[in-house]
């Protein structure tokens, strides 16, 4: 399929597949929307082309002799006992590693986030990125995913984020050092990790991410690198009372919004993938975790 950008379609039918993508609509929501404005063929036309292609997001191989990659099993004894997730090393790599937990968005661990832990293995760290779904057998494709993330005991899935991050942090081959990044429902897991783990998260960097509640700010100890899409009015009409609450306990932290964006703008398996903006918040993003994990 040809790649078309988000600006190729209506503000008003990517706000309508943003709903879509939160599980707010089903399919038949959409088209019935987004029919009001391009027609209930092209409206359905229109949701096949928004879909992830997850062959577009394939920046570093599986089998790519740069890295070592295995799906593994950790403790989550105050969420769901024992779950698992998709850890990536270099495969040089000799001593021990800094960590980065990979979150996913609302799918689960799809073949998106897997690259973009293999992204960080390739850039030298020991990456994991842990499945939210695999209590339910993990991800199985986007519509049957989406249904069964709206299943989860919501309590049990933020404790196994929180066993995930103490679980690498703690592991032989890890230097003790962690950060975390996350993008849509997985920015939002990077900062409930902030206020949960405080000192023993040393960077968090969400992506379009929903705010901590201002009370736990005080908690955050970590250095943030907030990164926000200029057509997100849901998620940033809260930025404004979460930096007061950043400023106002002295957290170190940048934020930075990237113009003409949507929300999901660094997924490059959508339409909403911006090069420019993902590759400049990507470079950020190294920059930022090699400054306060990788470094000693």
């Amino acid at each position: 399929m040809e790649r078309k950008k988000a600006s190729d379609y209506p503000q008003e039918i990517l706000d309508i597949f943003h709903l879509y993508v939160h599980g707010d609509i089903d399919r038949r929501g959409f088209i019935d929307r987004a029919a009001k404005f391009v027609g209930a063929v092209s409206a359905a036309a229109m949701l096949e082309e928004l879909r992830p292609n997850f062959a577009w997001a394939q920046q570093v191989p599986k089998d790519d002799p740069k890295i070592k990659a295995e799906y593994t099993a950790y403790p989550s004894p105050q969420g769901n006992t024992t779950t698992k997730g998709y850890l990536v090393r270099p495969a040089t790599a000799t001593g021990k590693l800094p960590g980065i937990v990979v979150v996913h968005e609302n799918r689960g661990l799809n073949p998106y986030i897997e690259d973009v832990a293999r992204r960080f293995a390739v850039a030298g760290y020991m990456a994991f990125a842990p499945d939210a779904l695999a209590p339910l057998g993990g991800y199985v494709d986007e519509t049957k995913s989406a249904q069964d993330f709206r299943n989860l005991d919501g309590a049990k899935r933020t404790e196994d984020f929180v066993a995930c991050a103490k679980w690498l942090k703690a592991r032989p081959d890890c230097t003790g050092k962690i950060g975390a990044v996350g993008f849509c429902f997985g920015g939002g897991v990077v900062n409930t990790l902030a206020t949960r783990l405080g000192p023993d998260l040393a960077a968090g960097v969400p992506f379009y991410g929903a705010a901590p509640p201002a009370a736990e700010v005080p908690k955050i100890k970590a250095a943030m690198l907030l990164n926000f899409a200029a057509n997100d009015a849901g998620i940033n009409g809260n930025w404004p009372a979460y930096e007061e609450a950043l400023k106002a306990n002295k957290v170190t932290y940048t934020a930075y919004t990237y113009d003409g964006t949507q929300h999901g703008f660094h997924n490059d398996t959508t339409v909403r993938y911006d090069k420019a903006a993902a590759e400049l918040a990507w470079q950020r993003t190294l920059d930022h975790f090699n400054k306060y994990v990788k470094s000693s």
